[in-house]
């Protein structure tokens, strides 16, 4: 698979994911604009196509979390420029998916150290699958690859404070990390939330229900009523928000959970509508979508 053909590939499933801006839909980075928004202290977040952006900025530079798509990293760049006139130093990847790791080559050319947890790097080095969405990810190039690695906590302190990165184990992957800035007291959940819909749990690169649910859980353990949490894709939110989507993610479990111990197909639990009430109470789910997820709850459940 080409480069160009994987790209639009990945576009095309993450659309249909719901995790990409509407100004994707016929894959035109040319239209998207990179909005930027100041949460608090030296944190913002950038806002684009693909996974939300994090983004720290002080007098030691400047860290993001996550970096979107290639062709969007001289807008990301531009967008940055506005936010600090201090090097961008650090790039971590809250996972593997190319919509938050594909700017990982330019900007680690351009001199950026990228950090991961371990899985991350095998599954850019070794190239995946996704099961979900019938797409297959080529090998990533070796400045892509992250060069610094953790497999549990990994801290950096930077610009006043620290930012303390946690694995937490097959949520939406294998290797999925949460961002807790302390004294700014802002988290970054990466894709283990999404806060336009229910959440895409890629299954066949670890990803489970009970993870999902685990790191929401810890989230929670973190935050207080101040804190401010930016998801993976969707809008900034705070504790509340992340308490509602956990209590989506139990209801949704149980439901699945209960008809597959009858006896229940997939197909049938997805034909009779048995989260009409979950996805009625969360967010807008583009059609078609709650039986996707159906088929992610179902799947990863042991």
């Amino acid at each position: 698979m080409t480069l160009k053909t994987n790209l639009i590939a990945t576009v095309a499933a993450l659309s249909l994911a719901g995790s990409i801006t509407g100004a994707l839909s016929a894959q035109d980075f040319s239209k998207v604009e990179i909005k930027a928004e100041a949460l608090r202290g030296n944190i913002s977040v950038l806002y684009g196509a693909g996974g939300n952006i994090g983004v720290s900025a002080g007098d030691d530079g400047v860290f993001i979390v996550d970096d979107q798509f290639a062709p969007l990293t001289d807008k990301i760049k531009a967008a940055l420029a506005g936010i600090s006139d201090k090097p961008l130093r650090f790039v971590l990847n809250t996972h593997f998916h190319g919509d938050h790791t594909g700017g990982n080559e330019n900007l680690g050319k351009g001199g950026a150290v990228i950090m991961a947890h371990d899985n991350v790097r095998q599954r850019l080095s070794k190239g995946a699958f996704l099961k979900a969405f019938d797409m297959k990810m080529d090998p990533a190039k070796m400045a892509a690859l992250p060069v610094v690695t953790f497999n549990d906590k990994i801290s950096l302190h930077m610009n006043g404070e620290e930012a303390r990165v946690i694995h937490v184990k097959n949520a939406h992957t294998d290797g999925d990390s949460i961002i807790f800035f302390k004294g700014s007291n802002v988290i970054h959940m990466g894709d283990t939330f999404f806060n336009d819909r229910l959440p895409f749990m890629d299954v066949s690169n670890g990803g489970s229900i009970d993870g999902v649910i685990a790191a929401a859980k810890a989230v929670l353990e973190l935050a207080n009523d101040e804190t401010i949490v930016i998801p993976g894709h969707g809008k900034v939110t705070d504790k509340a928000g992340v308490q509602a989507y956990l209590v989506a993610l139990e209801a949704s479990r149980k439901i699945v959970a209960a008809m597959k111990a009858e006896g229940k197909s997939l197909e049938d639990i997805q034909a009779s509508g048995a989260l009409a009430d979950v996805n009625a109470n969360w967010r807008a789910n583009p059609e078609g979508w709650v039986k996707k997820y159906i088929g992610f709850v179902y799947n990863s459940l042991k």
